[in-house]
Parts: C-alpha cells; structure tokens; sequence
C-alpha cells in the first residue's frame, strides 16, 4: 500500500515497512541536515551508528532517519544542527 508523507512539506509516496531515509533516498532527496557551517550531511552508515541523517519527524528533533519507519501522513522536516540536542 502507498500512501503519502511530507518532507519539508512536499509530498512523497511511501510503502509500508521502509524507513524514512529509504523513501527520501529513493525520491533523490538526499540531504537530512545542516551543519553549524551549512554543510549538508545525510544518509552515511544506514544502520543508526553515525546520527548523519537526523531529522525533526512530527515535531521532534533528533530522529534517526534510517532507524525510523514511515506511518502514513508523517510529517519530516530538514534539521539544522543548532536543533541537536532538543530532543531523544
């Protein structure tokens, strides 16, 4: 079943059982984060290790993208890293 999730809110079509940054990977969007310098950071090790691909999910900082799955409706939004640390 597909059903829709917003990222920055655009729409993005999503399949029960992927993880976030699957569906984001697989729409070409690649970036999860800033850093302090503007530097962009993503998806790395997929596996919840390295915290690259933190995202704020339904209002709340810090998610592990990759460690995370989608629920249909949810809303993911680009994390700047002065939000690290708001969060789980």
């Amino acid at each position: 079943m597909e059903f829709p999730v917003y990222v920055d809110n655009e729409p993005v079509m999503a399949k029960d059982g992927q993880s976030i940054a699957d569906v984001m990977l697989s729409a070409g969007i690649k970036i999860c984060r800033t850093t302090r310098n503007q530097n962009p950071r993503g998806v790395f090790c997929g596996m919840g290790i390295c915290h690259e691909c933190c995202m704020i999910v339904d209002d709340i900082p810090n998610i592990r993208t990759c460690m995370t799955t989608v629920r249909p409706g949810m809303r993911i939004t680009s994390q700047k890293d002065s939000q690290i640390g708001t969060g789980p």
